[in-house]
């Protein structure tokens, strides 16, 4: 089973999907004439600071941590060494250079999303790739729509949202505490130690109680964990990378070089070890930032703004602080280590063995520490996908969809967390991957279709406004004092 669906992720991230993702990125990029260079300090303050006459549902500061918390987790942590380790250190610049270019594709996503958003009969904003599709391309195009939302919910129910999370806690719970030559529970027919089992049934009650509440009680949570911990994390891998200075430009050697195959990977031809730092660059870079996945759309859309434009700009930061920073930490910290060489190590394990070798701590004060940053980070991202993929059942069932079906949906979703820990690596981080491809297919064909739209609001906002924009005098004493 393993070695099939091994094939068919090789088969669907091959160089169609690739050039796809990234073609879109540049495409975007030059039409939108470089938004993600030229308005990053606008975004960057437009992040911590609200609309206060806006219309939605949360903050756009609460969509942004709530995007975070769905895409800041296992991907920052054991994507980054999983590709490392088996693309090389190449894999690294690739996940960069689509994350550059996934800026555009993210700003494009969160402003459809405000663009194209519609108010239920509750009066809750609802938006995200299926109704840019719908409502942007047309009802002829709702079967896209309809296929995003498919694999919408097969991406949190057995991708990034649930088995590649708690897997990945439990990894690092499991190494922290020896659990392997401790008590062993029989579950589903097989042994797994304590420390699992137990990690698994907390993570889930916890998961539970915040899901349960929906989207407000997913962003106040996130709210509160997303910061502290992005900057915890990014603190500590900052603390390897200054203390071990003179190693960087070997390490910035290391990751050229094997980007365009100048330093061939152990058994592999040169051609080969750029195919495969692509192909796992690029992919773990999807799994981390979610640009072009058409996931981050869907919290956007909730955000309480009036402006498609600065919501996109908004969005857009989430890829940058995601990848061009944590993702940049945590590859450095494995590189320069040399962790990813150990055959005998995978996954957390990898960079758990960079934080030990770089962090002037105690081995095991730095096992904690990363063991702490990882279950913080899946969790929040256990939170995000479980409404995401809820929204992508609602569309689906559309007239049909009714508080009883969304209960459902969320206690089996919180049935997947349970069954995570026993699953294997290689099978969850395949799995996942296969359900991101088809889901950032029909995505991506939606923002190269509406491109030309997006395009059109973005550049019109760089203008001054014209004389007959201007408010006259009298409306200017109205929106002043009140009154004419």
């Amino acid at each position: 089973m393993n070695s099939a669906i091994e094939k068919i992720n090789n088969f669907l991230w091959g160089v169609p999907l690739i050039l796809l993702i990234l073609g879109c990125g540049i495409f975007l990029t030059v039409k939108f004439r470089f938004v993600q260079f030229r308005k990053l300090s606008a975004a960057l303050k437009y992040m911590v600071t609200n609309e206060e006459d806006g219309d939605g549902d949360i903050s756009s500061f609460g969509a942004l941590c709530t995007a975070l918390s769905a895409t800041i987790g296992t991907g920052n942590i054991v994507g980054v060494a999983t590709a490392i380790s088996v693309g090389g250190p190449g894999a690294l610049f690739w996940m960069e250079l689509a994350a550059l270019l996934g800026m555009a594709t993210k700003y494009a996503e969160g402003f459809l999303a405000i663009k194209y958003r519609i108010t239920d009969s509750e009066g809750t904003k609802l938006g995200g790739p299926f109704y840019y599709i719908e409502n942007g391309m047309g009802k002829r195009y709702r079967f896209l729509a309809k296929m995003f939302a498919f694999f919408g919910v097969f991406v949190g129910l057995m991708g990034i949202g649930t088995f590649t999370q708690i897997n990945g806690i439990a990894s690092a719970t499991n190494n922290f505490f020896k659990g392997e030559d401790g008590i062993k529970i029989v579950v589903f027919s097989r042994e797994y130690s304590a420390v699992t089992v137990i990690t698994g049934i907390v993570i889930t009650v916890f998961a539970a109680l915040v899901i349960i509440g929906g989207i407000k009680n997913i962003s106040n949570v996130s709210q509160v964990i997303v910061p502290f911990m992005a900057a915890a994390y990014i603190a500590c891998a900052l603390v390897i990378v200054l203390t071990h200075i003179p190693q960087i430009p070997d390490a910035v050697s290391q990751i050229i070089g094997g980007a365009f195959g100048l330093k061939p990977l152990e058994g592999a031809a040169m051609g080969e070890t750029v195919i495969v730092a692509v192909q796992k660059g690029v992919a773990r870079g999807i799994f981390s930032n979610e640009a072009g996945l058409g996931s981050a759309p869907i919290a956007s859309a909730a955000a309480k703004t009036k402006d498609p434009v600065r919501q996109g700009l908004v969005t857009m930061t989430g890829t940058f602080i995601d990848t061009i920073c944590v993702c940049t930490m945590t590859g450095l910290s494995i590189v320069i280590s040399g962790a990813w060489q150990n055959k005998n190590l995978e996954g957390v394990e990898i960079t758990t063995e960079a934080f030990k070798y770089g962090l002037p701590f105690p081995e095991r004060v730095s096992e904690f520490i990363l063991m702490v940053c990882l279950v913080f980070f899946a969790f929040t991202t256990i939170l995000g996908w479980s409404y995401y993929s809820e929204r992508c059942l609602s569309y689906l069932l559309g007239k049909k969809s009714s508080i009883r079906s969304t209960l459902v949906f969320r206690i089996i979703y919180i049935c997947a967390v349970f069954i995570g820990p026993y699953l294997t690596v290689s099978a969850v981080w395949n799995i996942a991957d296969i359900f991101n491809g088809l889901m950032a297919i029909p995505n991506v064909i939606a923002l190269i279709a509406l491109s030309g739209i997006t395009a059109k609001e973005t550049l019109a906002a760089d203008e001054p406004p014209t004389a007959d924009e201007l408010p006259t005098a009298d409306e200017i004493r109205t929106q002043t004092f009140g009154v004419r």
